[in-house]
């Protein structure tokens, strides 16, 4: 019968080991299957060991020996456990040699592989039928034989294989987690190099402009000296100047005094006229200043003795209706945005600040910030006319309606007044504090409106010579002013970032609109009136329903200022003067916008003609360039 063995250790193994023989190949194979609680048959054969065959080891008597002088009983067994103890120590340290494996027997391998195939029931009838023939003797074991080493081997490289595989595939899942794990770290790597290339190309930028910027700061201080050196000495000149008027006025003053102390002493009979020694300083010659101041006196008297004799202009109740309206529904053609560069103009030597067309002849007037305005025949360019008269520069122009007269504003917080056909100041306004951005005129041209630096706007009369009334509301500059067109109706933009609608004969805001972020530069009527259009300092342009005083649309082409806008005289395309040298068209029914590129720096002004095949623009520079 088989037997089961839990451990290896079996009586039959203490046996072997007593006799001092070494298993067989069989047995260790039998072992490893019974430690997976298997089932098998094991033949061991016994020899019975010969005394006189067995050769005993022999022991070397200096091991044992006891020195002499130390006779001593406890000392000799103490040194005989300790020999014994390395013994052992070297026992186990001894690589015992290898034995030889004897092949496996045929029954037990063949109770091996049923048991491991689990067929149970055909185990129990081989055992009980091959033990049966081997009781009637009709089989002996030895007729059999082994089974070949060939098959036991295949059986432990095949479940060394399955091992080997399952180690396989554990590496294989590590290798690819391993791959993945360099990917993603290679792409970091390059990802970080990049950025750092950016970095370092950023710093060399950022080091550079540095540079840039301490040569053009450094380029700076002597220009700044010499200012501050003109700075004083024009300080100088002014106290001297103001120390001459006063002087002046004082004498003025006594002059006038003593002239009314003498008018009732003279009689009709006295012819002589006595010379009062306070009236010495008259025959003395007078200064430049003094001459001035006289010539100034006089024009203030016969204007005095003029406005006593005029009256204060009146508002027109019954306006005309204005004829664009009409013009512009009858224009039905496509709007022309395929302007080219044509012409370039250098008129001012300073930058051009406005540009306005006549309303009748082929002829504009240009203003700079050199002082100066010129009147420039076209298409040629040629200056017909120049106007001096301003002692700062010039911020706007405009036409009267006839075009026989031109308003100009500045920066000396005076409007004037100019004949065109002599080219001389008829009238000056002052009032402001400030400088002066706009000016325009009322459709009946007895009225110019300006707009200041002080907050305020103001109406002024051109028939009485004074103002009518001051515009109160603004919280900042009031950059641009202008009237509807054939009405009494005012439009102001300004710093505040609002626009207020004015009625000018009360002086009274009736709508401000909201809506840009920055200071306004400029807003203008289309010449129907019904859209408004501005611009502020970011670049962004809004239209407005005049008529439901709502947003209708916003477009951003900044982030450079948008200084002037206009309108063709379709109102159809919308121009727009950038801080970037651009002029942006818009075409309104479209949407389209288009770009023209010309000027080198800043543009400031932009107008169109009457006919709309041309447009000019000023820049920075002082030059004004024709497109068409």
């Amino acid at each position: 019968m088989a037997s089961q063995q839990g451990v290896p250790t079996s009586p039959l193994r203490v046996l072997e080991e007593a006799l001092g023989m070494g298993l067989t190949a069989a047995e260790e194979t039998a072992d490893a299957v019974a430690a997976e609680g298997a089932y098998y048959l094991e033949q061991v054969t016994i020899t019975e060991a010969s005394e006189d065959d067995y050769e005993y080891e022999e022991i070397a008597d200096d091991n044992f020996s006891i020195p002499e002088g130390e006779e001593d009983l406890a000392k000799a067994i103490q040194i005989v456990q300790e020999q014994a103890t390395d013994t052992q120590i070297l026992e186990e340290k001894t690589v015992l040699p290898s034995k030889n494996l004897a092949p496996e027997v045929i029954e037990d391998f063949l109770c091996n592989f049923l048991i491991k195939m689990g067929m149970t029931r055909t185990l129990d009838c081989f055992q009980s039928e091959w033990y049966e023939l081997i009781q009637k003797g009709v089989t002996e074991l030895r007729d059999f034989g082994n089974v070949p080493d060939v098959y036991t081997q295949n059986m432990l490289l095949e479940s060394e294989i399955k091992n080997l595989k399952k180690d396989l595939k554990h590496y294989k899942q590590a290798a690819d987690k391993a791959r993945e794990d360099l990917l993603k770290t290679q792409k970091e790597r390059d990802f970080h190099r990049m950025h750092h290339k950016r970095i370092v190309q950023e710093k060399n930028k950022l080091i550079n402009d540095l540079k840039g910027l301490k040569l053009h700061y450094a380029s700076y201080e002597p220009t700044i000296r010499v200012l501050h050196e003109k700075h004083h000495t024009l300080l100088k000149q002014k106290m001297l100047t103001s120390l001459q008027r006063d002087k002046a006025v004082e004498q003025i003053s006594r002059h006038s005094a003593t002239a009314r102390h003498m008018e009732p002493q003279q009689s009709y009979h006295s012819p002589e006229i006595r010379v009062v020694p306070g009236c010495e300083k008259e025959n003395t010659p007078e200064g430049p200043a003094q001459k001035g101041l006289h010539e100034a006196k006089e024009q203030n008297k016969c204007k005095t003795k003029i406005k006593n004799n005029t009256k204060d202009s009146e508002f027109p109740t019954d306006m005309k209706s204005n004829p664009n309206l009409y013009l512009c529904k009858e224009n039905n053609c496509p709007a022309k945005l395929d302007y080219k560069l044509n012409s370039i103009f250098r008129l001012h030597e300073l930058p051009v600040s406005c540009i306005v067309v006549h309303p009748h002849k082929d002829i504009l007037v240009s203003c700079g910030e050199d002082h100066l305005w010129k009147v420039v025949g076209l298409p040629k360019g040629n200056v017909l006319l120049t106007g001096f008269g301003h002692t700062d520069w010039l911020s706007n122009c405009c036409f009267h309606p006839s075009g026989n007269k031109l308003a100009t504003s500045s920066g000396d917080t005076t409007v004037k007044l100019w004949d065109l056909s002599k080219g001389s100041c008829i009238l000056t306004f002052e009032g402001h504090y400030h400088a002066v951005w706009s000016c325009t005129w009322h459709s009946s041209g007895d009225f110019v409106a300006s707009s200041s630096l002080d907050t305020t706007s103001k109406i002024w009369d051109v028939n009485s010579e004074r103002c009518r009334c001051t515009l109160y509301g603004h919280k900042d500059s009031v950059n641009s002013i202008e009237f509807f067109p054939c009405s009494n109706t005012l439009l102001t933009s300004s710093a505040d970032k609002s626009l207020s609608v004015w009625d000018a004969r009360t002086g009274k805001c009736e709508q401000s609109l909201y809506g840009h972020m920055h200071s306004i530069n400029d807003a203008t009527f289309t010449p129907r009136g019904h859209i408004i259009a501005s611009c502020d300092s970011c670049g962004v342009t809004k239209l407005w329903d005049f008529r439901k005083l709502l947003p209708i649309v916003s477009i951003d082409v900044g982030p450079s200022p948008g200084n002037e806008v206009n309108f063709d005289s379709s109102g159809r395309v919308l121009a727009q003067a950038s801080g970037n040298g651009v002029i942006h068209l818009l075409d309104l029914k479209s949407g389209q916008i288009h770009k023209l590129v010309g000027h080198e720096n800043e543009a400031h002004t932009v107008v169109f003609s009457h006919d709309g095949e041309s447009l000019f623009s000023g820049g920075s520079d002082g030059t004004v360039r024709m497109w068409s």
